[in-house]
């Protein structure tokens, strides 16, 4: 099916993993890191776009572990700069499970060319619901969340990545900001207009490089080793990321009184159109990423399903990954 895939030209190349919390037991890749590009190799480096989001939740619930956050913190109490903006009275929890209030994803990038102009924006964004009310996925609400990380602790997202991730797992390479090295291996996206030129090794996501390339919302980087390690990690619990009972909080669906299904930085498992089908049970978890990046963990079942492409290379617009993605995602339950 993924070679299939790759033939109607839905992308270049394809890494996928099946397995437990023993390990993967179904696993490959197929196909090039660019269009005329080399052979996947398996220790390819892939931009994870909004998979970034779910990273940065465990980095919040890591410091919430810790009492340096509580999930009813305010945007105002740790972000001055925002004090007297509209979210200011929006709380981390709110920001996590995308019931802010705060608008979707806005070009800011466009009008924001600095990263501090960037940020005034950021404050300036009207609200386009009643917090609490609505789900309304916000890759604004994850750039305020990094903020708050970092204003909370001192330290940078990267740092807290490494810090409160990537160590504890042994992720060997999920990081922002690739070093050349790195580069070499990374899997090419979009063709970027803005840009003037194929993206390889830098986020893809045109506000996050605005922002320096480390963002709540967008700029990891991974590969299929890590994340398969990172889900075996999920389905026994969450240690040692997270305390006991932590991740079970994190993970449990807040929003089904509303219009999505969602938990505290992870998507859920939606009765109607889920991105990975309707194989998943209702207590699974996951995130997608625009590049055409997803994983998903169904607890009860006690497996997980990682699919990495490169959807956007050439170009962004929808081709038929949707619908195999969904596939891929059904045939992996």
């Amino acid at each position: 099916m993924l070679e299939d895939g790759r033939a109607r030209g839905l992308y270049s190349g394809a890494a996928w993993s099946l397995g437990d919390a023993a390990g993967p037991y179904d696993r490959g890749w197929t196909g090039t890191r660019a269009l005329g590009g080399p052979a996947l190799d398996g220790h390819d480096l892939w931009d994870l776009a909004s998979v970034t989001k779910a990273l940065v939740g465990l980095v919040v619930m890591a410091l919430v572990d810790r009492g340096v956050l509580g999930l009813d913190d305010t945007v105002g109490r740790h972000l001055a700069r925002y004090s007297d903006s509209p979210h200011a009275a929006r709380t981390v929890a709110q920001l996590l499970d995308h019931t802010a209030g705060l608008p979707g994803g806005v070009p800011l990038y466009r009008d924001h060319p600095t990263r501090e102009s960037l940020l005034r924006a950021l404050g300036s964004l009207p609200r386009n619901a009643e917090p609490g009310t609505h789900v309304t996925y916000s890759s604004q609400g994850f750039m305020l969340l990094g903020l708050i990380a970092e204003q909370a602790t001192g330290r940078g997202l990267d740092d807290l990545m490494t810090g409160l991730v990537r160590a504890p797992l042994g992720l060997a390479d999920t990081q922002f900001r690739p070093g050349p090295a790195d580069r070499a291996r990374a899997v090419a996206t979009e063709a970027c207009p803005w840009r003037g030129r194929t993206v390889t090794g830098e986020v893809h996501d045109e506000n996050a490089v605005v922002l320096g390339g480390v963002a709540g919302h967008a700029g990891l980087f991974s590969t299929l080793a890590d994340l398969e390690r990172l889900a075996g990690c999920l389905l026994d619990g969450g240690r040692p990321l997270l305390g006991p009972g932590t991740l079970a909080v994190m993970t449990a669906p807040r929003t089904d009184h509303l219009n999505l299904r969602r938990a505290l930085a992870w998507q859920g498992q939606d009765p109607v159109g889920s991105p990975v089908g309707d194989g998943f049970g209702a207590a699974s978890y996951g995130h997608t990423g625009f590049t055409g990046t997803s994983v998903w963990i169904d607890p009860e079942a006690g497996r997980y399903a990682v699919l990495l492409t490169n959807r956007v290379h050439p170009s962004r617009e929808e081709r038929g990954f949707t619908a195999l993605r969904r596939e891929f995602h059904t045939i992996g339950t």
